[in-house]
């Protein structure tokens, strides 16, 4: 009898083995490292997304991308009589931005794939808009200087700096050094922040849409509330 019962405990017991190891193999267990890459892969694509025709439309540019000051500056232009320059300069720089912000893309992904995300794990597990948080404050300032001259060969080739400095005249005998009116840095800040929020719209995307996870590396590590493991 023990001779029976023996071997059909192992025909039992084996198939049971073997099918809680495919389980365990199966699952996937998250990792810095794959934490690391998924979100340098998200924001690289975040980062080469097209921009819409009205990211740097000349009235987002006149009321949203320029501080404070300067639309306050350019609204005393237009209260000294010069609407039409100032909507021929707004409408010459939106091109600008715009060629700006593609010519920006290498620079940004540049910057995504040499940092070092060592809070990774807490990256993926925050949520929202946090990598690109993340990266807006650990590479924002270098990667607005790395944008000023990109800007200003875009600003150069289309006659705008010396475009501005005729429109900032009769504002700046006015604000005199309180403005600031350097346009190549100002664009740089702009454009910068713009490609930002990009970022974080596709970021967003990723974490909320099972669509917008294009990679498997993405689909694996974004797919899950990894706080309820």
């Amino acid at each position: 009898m023990k001779k029976i019962i023996l071997p059909l405990l192992v025909i039992l017991i084996i198939p049971l083995m073997y099918s809680c190891s495919s389980t365990r193999l199966g699952r996937y267990f998250l990792t810095e490292a794959d934490a690391a890459s998924a979100i340098r892969q998200m924001l690289e694509i975040g980062a080469r997304d097209n921009f819409t025709s009205g990211a740097f439309s000349k009235e987002t540019i006149l009321t949203t991308l320029f501080p404070g000051q300067v639309s306050k500056t350019l609204n005393t232009i237009n209260q000294l009589g010069l609407t039409s320059e100032i909507d021929r300069f707004s409408t010459t720089l939106s091109t600008a931005a715009e060629k700006s912000a593609t010519a920006s893309v290498p620079i940004f992904v540049s910057s995504i794939n040499n940092m070092s995300f060592n809070d990774a794990m807490r990256i993926v597990k925050n949520g929202g808009s946090s990598a690109t948080d993340y990266l807006r404050s650990a590479a924002g300032d270098s990667l607005r200087r790395s944008l000023r001259p990109v800007m200003e060969a875009a600003l150069n080739e289309y006659k705008l700096v010396d475009q501005w400095n005729d429109l900032i005249k009769p504002a700046q005998s006015l604000l005199g050094n309180r403005l600031n009116v350097d346009l190549p840095t100002l664009m740089a800040g702009a454009v910068s922040e713009a490609m930002f929020r990009k970022i974080a719209e596709r970021e967003i995307a990723v974490r909320q849409q099972a669509a917008a996870r294009t990679t498997p590396l993405l689909q694996r590590v974004f797919s899950r509330d990894w706080n309820q493991q």
